[in-house]
């Protein structure tokens, strides 16, 4: 794995973020597919199988790379995104609902990020992505994640996406007790693993999930106040159900939207 790209980059926004990345002649930024908002003249895109971050690899290796992002989920192909003019020029990535970007400096956490698989949003060419298989089964069955988390490895710039307010911790051979979704991601030297949330009367009637996730250890953690997952859960509780009546009493689109789609 060779030395990422050093690209410079500006926030944009408030709450629904866009993250503008400044590439120099010849420079590379990688995305997920459809992560891009707009660019500026002089940069081309191409999908690429693989992350580029050994372009020694050989087909062996894409073919390797690309089988990890299949058990993740996600698509097998990358975006490369190359300044191929003469000047500066700007690319912006924006995330697929409201939240903030962390911008994540690899070099200075360690050299590694493990995250939630849905939270990268992109990175300075160099950077690998791959997995991590998570060492307790637990965590995998249990720490709402799945088994199978995203690792970020270099030494330059990576991006990851987060709900709500982020909120960054440093642990110094402390233990942090989390909700499992409220995790966005953590360095080397952390451990992470899950526990029961207390008693069954807790566990049950607690409002808090049945398991919560222990990170303990020497190292950066980032959490998120509002993960995806539970805004999803508020939004559906709300929705009328599919054949029945709408259950928006208090709403004052209610009727008009009825008679838009043609009710009485």
């Amino acid at each position: 794995m060779g030395k990422s790209h050093e690209v410079d980059y500006e926030l944009i926004g408030g709450d629904i973020q866009v993250v503008e990345v400044e590439l120099d002649p010849g420079e590379t930024v990688i995305a997920e597919a459809g992560a891009m908002n707009y660019m500026e003249g002089g940069i081309t895109f191409e999908a690429k199988m693989g992350d580029g971050s050994n372009p020694d690899g050989g087909m062996f290796g894409k073919l390797l790379s690309v089988g990890k992002r299949v058990l993740t989920g996600e698509s097998i192909f990358m975006t490369h995104f190359t300044n191929e003019g003469a000047g500066k020029a700007r690319v912006a990535f924006a995330a697929p609902y409201p939240g903030r970007i962390i911008p994540v400096d690899l070099g200075r956490i360690g050299g590694s990020l493990t995250c939630q698989k849905d939270t990268f949003l992109c990175a300075a060419l160099g950077t690998e992505v791959t997995i991590a298989f998570n060492k307790r089964l637990g965590a995998g069955f249990f720490g709402g994640e799945g088994f199978i988390l995203q690792r970020l490895r270099g030494d330059g710039l990576a991006f990851v996406h987060a709900g709500g307010t982020v909120v960054e911790k440093r642990l110094n051979n402390e233990t942090l007790r989390v909700d499992t979704g409220c995790i966005v991601g953590f360095s080397d030297g952390i451990d992470y693993s899950i526990e029961r949330a207390g008693g069954l009367k807790s566990m049950f009637f607690g409002g808090e999930g049945l398991f919560l996730a222990t990170l303990s250890g020497t190292g950066t953690v980032y959490l998120q106040s509002l993960p995806f997952s539970r805004l999803a859960d508020r939004i559906l509780q709300f929705m009328p159900q599919m054949g029945g009546k709408d259950k928006g009493e208090g709403s004052v689109l209610g009727g008009l939207g009825r008679k838009i789609d043609g009710d009485n």
